[in-house]
Formats: structure tokens, sequence, C-alpha cells
């Protein structure tokens, strides 16, 4: 949440409207939002099985942006995956849990970046509005 925060307020410090050219700072901005409408919308979807939907999702959302998108994609993603793994390694020690998904959630994360269609992880069910 911090990490977005801080992005959010550069953006408007240094003044990035969408009337400029596109940069790499815009479109890392704007995959930044894509995440976080991900997120957001995975958190108030509240759906058993959607976690890989949204990942893939965001992503692609992120990386539609282009290479500012994809690095606020992949650095969000990233940063996701390396807490997750700290609060289970805190959580439970080393016994190992949550490694198999945090490695299904990275392949989602990447077919989202690389173009792919994230309703390839839609489960049934998921209203429409997602």
């Amino acid at each position: 949440m911090k990490v977005f925060t801080i992005i959010i307020f550069c953006s408007l410090i240094l003044g990035i409207s969408s009337q400029t050219k596109p940069t790499f700072l815009s479109g890392f901005i704007e995959g930044v939002k894509a995440m976080r409408r991900a997120y957001s919308d995975m958190k108030e979807a509240n759906f058993i099985g959607a976690d890989k939907y949204f990942h893939a999702r965001g992503n692609y959302d992120a990386a539609q942006h282009g290479p500012g998108g994809v690095a606020a994609a992949k650095l969000i993603s990233d940063a996701r995956e390396a807490s997750q793994r700290v609060t289970d390694l805190l959580r439970f020690g080393d016994s190992g849990r949550g490694e198999e998904d945090s490695k299904a959630d990275q392949f989602a994360n990447e077919w989202g970046r690389s173009g792919k269609d994230p309703n390839h992880f839609r489960p049934d069910g998921l209203p429409d509005k997602y």
C-alpha cells in the first residue's frame, strides 16, 4: 500500500497528465493503477478460486500501458510474492507452505504480462462485473 501511495504522490509532483505523450513513467503509473484496480476488484469479489484470474488480469491490464506498465506489474507482483513468503515464514516457520501457490501466482502474473488472455484463469460463476 505504501508503494502505491509513494508512486501516486510522485506522479502528482511531476505533474504527469493523460494529455502528455506517453512515457515510461506515465506507463508505469498507469500500470500501478491497473494493478490496484485488479487488487480492489479481487477484494470486492471475495470469490473463492479467483485469485489467479485477478493476478493475470492485473498484469495484463498493466502491460497494456507499454514497457512502464510491464515494469510496474513485475515490480508489484514480485514484491507481493516476496512479502507473502516472509509472512508465511513468520507464520509457519520453514515448512514450505504456500510455495506452490506462490509459483502458481507468478505463472498467472507472467501469463497476463505476456499479453495472454487472463480469462484462461477465470473461475466459473465469477460475476461478469469482473
